[in-house]
């Protein structure tokens, strides 16, 4: 399996863990507000209030990771390009791109990549620039030196 394949497997990964515990909290807060409404008979719903928010926070947040996951389903390992597009590794003399989703560091091989999401700030000034490109964030200046 090579990098990119890995990269993307622990990008599914992180977004399948997120995916089972949101299901889980939906399921714990569903549980909670099925035995409130059996042993409340006053008239006191804020509790009540706040369990059916969490439950549409959590469900947004569920669906957030769902359309991650689709997202993700997008990337080809097996695709080249001299320009910087959503699966590309990105090495820069600063560190290395994965352009992904954002999830953060991911060390493979001794080596340290940062999944990004092509709608970052970082992701926004990476997209489709070619090698030798440079641009700056957060005052440091980037060149692009390789896009495997």
């Amino acid at each position: 399996m090579n990098t990119k394949q890995r990269l993307l497997e622990v990008c599914n990964e992180y977004v399948d863990k997120r995916i089972n515990d949101y299901k889980n909290e939906i399921q714990l807060i569903k549980e909670s507000i099925a035995s409130n409404d059996k042993g409340n008979s006053e008239d006191d719903d804020s509790g009540h209030g706040k369990l059916l928010n969490d439950l549409e926070k959590n469900m947004g947040y569920l669906n957030d990771a769902r359309n991650t996951k689709d997202y993700l389903k997008q990337i080809k390992t097996n695709v080249e390009s001299k320009e910087a597009i959503i699966g590309s590794i990105v090495k820069t003399n600063v560190m290395s791109f994965y352009i992904s989703t954002s999830i953060g560091k991911i060390t493979i091989d001794n080596h340290d990549y940062y999944a990004i999401s092509v709608n970052s700030p970082i992701g926004q000034l990476l997209i489709n620039k070619p090698v030798n490109s440079s641009f700056e964030f957060n005052k440091n200046k980037y060149v692009i030196n390789e896009i495997i």
